[in-house]
């Protein structure tokens, strides 16, 4: 049998191409190209070259339409049995082939051309042709003559040319040897013969039959020459009168052969056009030619030769004619009866071509099982020949195989398949991915194939083994082991591991495969550092280039994100050049032997990333997470399809989307087994492999607290310094920075000096600077205190409040704004900021607990002073008071009966110690400065404090704080306004804005004085802090806060008169800032003896004030010392129904003299009634009525009578 037959093949002229002398294989490929080219050269083109001797047998020679066909043999063929048969199996012409600069001798190139010749005894023309020959040789060609063709070195276009022209010749020489041996057999005839009549001896009968079959062979034989020649009219003729010869004679095998001819000629002469009636007559004429070749079968010549091999070849024929999918079950019928046939044939050769002809032509209809299986038969036959070429061969066929079998190695994959299935995905929608994706799984795993699989996969590695290719047989072995180790023993998966281990010991150091062996490997996660998380898209247009830029962290895609809905489910993640990243990734041994992994690292195509390579090893029926690193080095896209993995001596790609898809197949039901299951592993949930973008080098901050990184314990209140230290650990400076707050218990914060770092810019890499920050705890929420709660050592309770209610510094930082491009869109990347979150790790503790506040009132009688009294400032300047002690603290806190005043209120505050510290209390006040203060005055004499008080462990202690120097200096109408709205004593219930600002101002009022007092303690020599009692003293202020903030209307005070003289004048500016007192002098008054006293009355409102002042002495009984018959005090003046109008806010006098007739103990109190009282005087003295009279009254003033000696 032949390969690659069909119908058109009886009018193929066979011509030897033989390479003479040496030739390089790919100046001989190309050789060889260039002859294809002209496989049919038309007889118009061949007239300038044809000579006609005589008459042409060819009388319809289509000169105008015709050609004739040339079937290119490379390495020549033996001659055939079956030559005589059929004329297109001769070799009719010789071509052959010379490289001059590799064969310089073209004279022993000539003998060897003309030797090589004399095997091929038919050949009707030789030519051998001399390519690219030099000078000497040319000239030796044009010397020479005869047969050589020389092609002189130039351009593939002439040399091209030049090929044609020698076609030309050589194929209007064969028509003329054909027109000759035609002529010759017509008039002459000859004795044409097959190996079905040669025999040792013939009979008498046979030679008698030889000789009248004779005639008919003659006629087929003409006919044959008739379609070379490219006339297939005449063919037709001659064929017809063999077959009418051969049937007569009953010679079936010639008439089969004349029918071949007639379809033949059919076909040239209809020029490839195709109708159903020609399809009709050459099925009904191949038919009756099988059925004829079946009929010529001989038993007796069976073990000799056989004419099933022409049976099988018209089949081939046939089904190659018709070979299209509308007739594909015509054709799978021809097919199978072909392949029946293949039983019976004698040579293996012959079933070895047989099968191929089947596998092509089911491949052809799409039937890529059925070629499959043909192929597998193929390559059986190979490996029967126990050979090392036949061995390949097999190997090369099993190869085709396992794209039908889905056992493909991934290097048959095409470059432009590949291409295209990126774009499919690239371009599809999620949905359609969904679907590919569907299919892909369902197209790469077929449980039921698995058995055949294997057993295709074991002869790959078999044919592998036996052609010395160890390459193949290491990826056959790993796609066996990898795709079916359920199937396989751990006895064979030992053996697939050694055979892998044998065949990487045979190939160099740092081989490459495209088909992974083990381990599996899916991608788990991608962890992200705090570095990654605070990237900030940055904005060069404004200096606060943060705003409006939430930080996202790595990812770009937010779920929350406005704007055009994104359809993609990757994200993209930032990277940037310089620092290290990582990625988990999980690998599983699902086989029984343990697997050492010599290196595994990320694969990255783009080439701007190193990563680390890391070795594993894998127990058998293991799994484990590894960490995956490296570094990115360039500015760019980035993509990671998976890993690279050298194991077994060979280094593959583990790509973690064929992992997805197998884990897809597993759930599916369409995989045999989920490799991650077999080893223990929980169900992961599927990672997508997100768009990673490189940006340019960022700086980078790293905090740390100076002197540990802990947590800073303090107690409620307590203030302390933290020193925050900033270093640069990246490679470029920070270039621009800023400081904020943010989280809960910002006001914790009371200074963090941004001033410092920025002084520092730019921050250098490893440069570092350090900031001073204040904190001051705040106070344990109940929430905090029940979740924090819990007992130490001692016993008693310590309570830490929760991390969460810490706050934090956020320094948002930037480096130099140098845009850079992207090698990959060419586009202009602007560098992203970056947040720091600088966490103040503050656990609060209960310190000093408050427990509740109160107010106090006493009335502490005053002595009339036997000096005149030195006013006291409420602005607390730096003025003292001339009699008393020159602490002004001693002067706020000791109660001297002689400064004394009634009515006085005391702020009392209960305190207790749940720790086991010992706490100090002080308690200050700050007073108000005037206007007038001297600027240079300190800060700390506006701040009286008292003596500290000490609060043992477990124990409480109580404070108080007096409030007369609270006081306001005026009594003003609008404060009255505000309080009579928050009190509800006016009648307007409309809640207008005004009546809310004055609100407002009312709580501020009650806040201001709240602030000037401070509760701070001292534990130990480093921890202080301060206790916050503002809203316990504000609550307990809130009723009462009239009669601590305003001064009476009028203010009444008494003073002794030495030896008559008058009291001392005061400036009337200083006048209306003082309260009058009474001097700390401890004199007394001596009875029997006349005492010049006066009364002093201050107006402390904006208006005048009329009055009707009265003045009460009484004794030690409560008794009128003055009135009455029992009266022991004579009067000199009046006491009593005193008229006096007192200006705003200045003073009006009243002299008198008493006599003391008894020494003892006496008070005065002076009295005033108001005349034509205004509202600010009835609101002070909460009255709504009109007629009400309104009377003031003063404190009691002491009078020490003394007797005489």
């Amino acid at each position: 049998m032949e390969p690659d037959v069909s119908i058109e093949t009886s009018c193929m002229i066979r011509v030897a191409v033989l390479p003479i002398g040496e030739v390089p294989s790919n100046p001989l490929r190309d050789y060889m190209a260039m002859l294809l080219r002209y496989q049919t050269i038309p007889l118009s083109a061949i007239s300038s070259f044809y000579t006609e001797h005589q008459k042409s047998p060819f009388a319809h020679q289509p000169w105008e339409s015709g050609s004739l066909r040339f079937k290119f043999v490379l390495g020549g063929d033996p001659p055939s049995p079956w030559e005589d048969f059929q004329s297109n199996r001769k070799i009719l012409a010789v071509i052959g082939i010379c490289h001059c600069p590799s064969s310089p001798d073209l004279g022993s190139v000539v003998d060897q051309f003309n030797a090589t010749c004399k095997g091929y005894s038919s050949a009707l023309v030789q030519r051998c042709f001399a390519f690219c020959p030099g000078d000497s040789q040319l000239e030796y060609g044009s010397k020479k003559g005869g047969n050589l063709m020389m092609f002189p070195p130039a351009d593939r276009e002439t040399q091209e040319l030049h090929l044609q022209t020698m076609m030309q010749d050589i194929a209007a020489s064969l028509l003329m040897e054909f027109e000759k041996w035609v002529l010759q057999a017509e008039s002459a005839g000859t004795i044409l013969k097959t190996p079905l009549d040669s025999q040792s001896s013939l009979s008498s009968e046979e030679v008698i039959k030889a000789k009248k079959r004779r005639l008919g062979r003659a006629q087929k034989t003409i006919g044959d020459y008739c379609l070379l020649a490219g006339s297939p009219v005449d063919a037709n003729a001659h064929y017809s009168t063999a077959s009418e010869l051969s049937r007569l004679t009953g010679d079936f095998f010639w008439l089969a052969g004349a029918w071949e001819g007639i379809v033949c000629a059919l076909l040239i002469d209809h020029m490839g056009q195709r109708d159903p009636v020609l399809e009709d007559e050459v099925r009904y004429r191949y038919n009756n030619v099988i059925v004829h070749y079946r009929k010529s079968f001989i038993q007796e010549n069976a073990q000799r030769v056989s004419p099933l091999t022409f049976e099988l070849e018209a089949t081939l024929k046939l089904a190659r004619f018709l070979c299209r999918r509308e007739m594909a079950k015509e054709v799978v019928e021809l097919l199978t009866s072909a392949a029946d046939g293949a039983k019976s044939l004698i040579d293996a050769s012959d079933r070895l071509i047989l099968y191929v002809e089947i596998a092509r032509l089911y491949g052809t209809l799409g039937y890529d099982r059925k070629a499959a299986f043909f192929s597998r038969q193929i390559a059986s036959l190979y490996l029967q020949q126990e050979n090392r070429l036949a061995a390949i061969s097999a190997m090369q066929v099993l190869a085709l195989t396992t794209k039908a079998y889905r056992v493909q190695s991934r290097a048959s994959v095409t470059e432009h398949s590949t291409a295209k299935g990126q774009q499919k995905e690239t371009g599809s929608s999620h949905a359609d991915n969904a679907k590919m994706l569907h299919q892909s799984v369902v197209s790469l795993f077929e449980s039921q194939w698995s058995t055949l699989q294997m057993v295709v996969l074991r002869e790959i590695l078999l044919s592998a083994v036996r052609a010395g290719d160890p390459l193949a047989a290491w990826s056959a072995a790993a796609r066996l082991l990898r795709s079916y180790y359920p199937l396989i023993t751990p006895a064979g998966q030992n053996g697939l591991a050694s055979a892998l281990s044998n065949s990487a010991d045979r190939l160099p150091s740092g081989t490459r495969s495209a088909d992974p062996a083990l381990p599996f490997i899916r991608l788990h996660s991608f962890p992200l550092h705090s570095s990654q998380l605070d990237i900030i898209k940055r904005n060069p247009a404004r200096e606060d280039w943060w705003a409006g830029s939430a930080p996202s962290g790595p990812f770009i895609y937010t779920p929350f994100s406005k704007g055009e809905p994104n359809n993609n489910s990757k994200q993209d993640l930032l990277w940037i050049v310089g620092e290290p990243v990582q990625v988990l990734v999980e690998l599983a041994n699902p086989c029984g032997f343990d697997l050492r992994v010599e290196s595994i690292y990320l694969s990255v195509r783009s080439g701007n990333f190193d990563p680390f390579p890391v070795t594993v090893n894998l127990p058998p029926n293991s799994s484990k997470v590894i960490t995956l690193s490296g570094i990115p080095t360039s500015v760019g896209t980035l993509t990671i399809p998976g890993c690279t993995v050298h194991c077994f001596g060979v280094i593959t790609e583990h790509l973690f989307k064929d992992v997805d898809n197998l884990l897809l197949g597993a759930t599916q039901g369409l995989v045999l087994s989920d490799p991650f299951r077999c080893c223990g592993s929980g169900k992961l949930k599927n990672v997508f492999v997100p768009n990673i973008t490189v940006v340019p080098p960022l700086p980078l901050l790293v905090s740390r607290v100076v002197g540990g990184d802990g947590a800073i314990i303090l107690h409620e209140g307590e203030i302390r310094d933290v020193w925050i230290s900033l270093a640069n650990a990246g490679t470029v400076p920070v270039e621009q920075a800023h400081i904020s707050l943010s989280g809960k218990n910002q006001d914790s914060v009371i200074s963090f000096a941004p001033e410092t770092l920025k002084s520092a810019l730019p921050l250098k890499p490893g440069a570092e600077v350090t900031i001073p920050v204040t904190l001051k705890a705040w106070q344990v929420s109940l929430v905090d205190a029940d979740a924090g709660g819990g007992k130490n050592a001692s016993g008693s309770m310590i309570r830490h409040s929760k991390d969460v209610n810490s706050p934090s510094l956020l320094i948002h930082y930037s480096g130099p704004l140098e845009n850079s491009i992207d090698p990959q869109t060419k586009e202009t990347v602007v560098p992203p900021g970056r947040r720091l979150v600088v966490p103040l790790q503050v656990c609060v503790s209960h310190g000093l607990s408050f427990v509740k506040a109160r107010l106090l009132s006493m009335e502490i009688p005053v002595h009339v002073a036997d000096t005149l009294p030195k006013p006291v400032h409420l602005d607390n300047s730096s003025t003292e008071l001339a009699n008393g002690s020159n602490n002004k603290m001693d002067k706020l806190v000791k109660i001297d009966p002689f400064r004394g005043s009634w009515g006085l209120r005391f702020l009392e505050i209960e305190l207790s110690n749940p720790t086991d510290v010992v706490f100090d209390i002080s308690v200050s006040v700050q007073m108000e400065k005037s206007s007038n203060e001297d600027s240079l005055s300190d800060k700390d004499a506006s701040e009286y404090g008292y003596p500290k008080t000490r609060i043992d462990r477990d124990c409480s202690a109580r404070v108080l704080i007096p409030l007369e120097h609270f006081k306001l200096p005026v009594l003003d109408a609008s404060f009255f306004v505000k309080n009579d709205q928050a009190d509800g004593v006016t009648g307007s219930r409309s809640s207008s804005f005004s009546e809310k600002n004055t609100k407002a101002e009312l709580n501020a009022s009650i806040k201001n004085l709240i602030s000037r007092i401070k509760v701070r303690w001292q534990s130990g020599r480093n921890s202080s802090g301060e206790l916050n009692i503002k809203d316990a003293v504000q609550a307990a202020l809130q009723t009462s806060v009239m009669d601590v903030l305003l001064p009476d209307p009028l203010t009444f005070g008494f003073r002794l008169l030495r030896n008559g003289f008058e009291p001392e004048k005061h400036d009337s500016d200083n006048e209306s800032n003082i309260q009058v007192h009474p001097s700390a002098s401890k004199g007394s008054v001596v009875a029997h003896d006349m005492t010049p006293m006066e009364v002093v009355v201050r107006n402390n409102t904006k208006d005048k004030i009329r009055m009707n002042l009265s003045i009460t002495c009484r004794d030690v009984a409560g008794e009128n010392c003055v009135e009455g018959a029992k009266a022991t005090v004579l009067l000199a003046g009046v006491l009593s129904g005193i008229t006096m109008e007192v200006p705003p806010l200045e003073e009006a006098r009243h002299c008198f003299s008493l006599y003391f007739l008894v020494p003892g103990e006496y008070t005065l109190i002076a009295a005033a009634m108001i005349d034509d009282a205004n509202d600010i005087l009835r609101a002070r003295a909460r009255t709504n009525s009109a007629d009400e009279p309104i009377l003031c009254r003063g404190p009691p003033y002491h009078v020490r009578v003394a007797g005489t000696a």
